[in-house]
């Protein structure tokens, strides 16, 4: 559960002063103080302690929205917009001191949270939207295997193969394009799998918005995975597919 208490000491992660800057930019100047000396940047800090875990976001009714780093969620938490949160904690983050009470502040960061306001789901206001198609998403669609071979190889020997070509009329669309080694993309060319002597060894689909979200993780923690699969149709192949 993600929570504000004051004067609690951290546990966990030993966070000094750069998140007590950072907590202390949405605070009231006259009533916290900070160090603001010697802060590395943003990206460097959160490489150097693990900050680059993601946070899910959902709507208050619980419909996955989008992935957050933890400087958005203690933003969110602070102007008030978390209705609940859940899932394990990922940070507990130190702020600044309340000059009056001289108590610190600290945010506790889940790996879930809910927030109000306006959605940012476009499928909840299009019934036919279609998540934009990249390579690091399809090839994750397809579990990094060449639906051709079979074997698994990493992303630099993978490749986009479209299934019917475009010559046959085929498009740049998730329904006609597979992941598929250099080798067997080589080799089939510019013709249709039966051409080239080739057997697709899965159909491929369109993720909805809630794999769409999964395929965007970059670590996707269990009780996150177990959250966004109870949102995937019961027959996505996400379900044998995701870890």
């Amino acid at each position: 559960m993600a929570t504000f208490r004051p004067a609690m000491p951290a546990v966990g992660l030993r966070l000094t002063h750069r998140c007590e800057y950072i907590w202390g930019m949405f605070q009231s100047p006259r009533l916290f103080t900070h160090t603001a000396a010697e802060i590395p940047t943003a990206p460097e800090w959160a490489a150097l302690h693990g900050f680059g875990q993601q946070v899910l976001r959902t709507d208050r009714s619980g419909l996955p929205l989008e992935w957050i780093d933890y400087r958005e969620a203690v933003r969110l938490h602070f102007m008030g917009q978390v209705a609940y949160a859940f899932g394990s904690t990922l940070f507990r983050l130190r702020g600044g001191v309340n000059a009056r009470s001289g108590l610190r502040t600290v945010v506790e960061v889940s790996s879930i949270v809910a927030t109000t306001g306006q959605t940012h789901n476009p499928s909840a206001r299009r019934r036919d939207y279609t998540p934009p198609l990249n390579n690091e998403t399809l090839f994750k669609r397809d579990g990094h295997l060449c639906l051709y071979c079979g074997g698994r190889f990493g992303p630099t020997l993978l490749s986009r193969d479209h299934v019917r070509p475009f010559y046959l009329g085929g498009v740049d669309a998730w329904n006609n394009v597979v992941t598929a080694c250099r080798r067997c993309n080589n080799h089939k060319a510019n013709r249709t799998p039966e051409q080239a002597g080739l057997q697709l060894l899965a159909v491929p689909f369109t993720p909805t918005y809630a794999e769409y979200i999964y395929l965007k993780g970059r670590r996707v923690l269990s009780d996150q995975m177990e959250y966004l699969r109870a949102h995937f149709p019961r027959s996505s192949p996400l379900h044998c597919r995701a870890g």
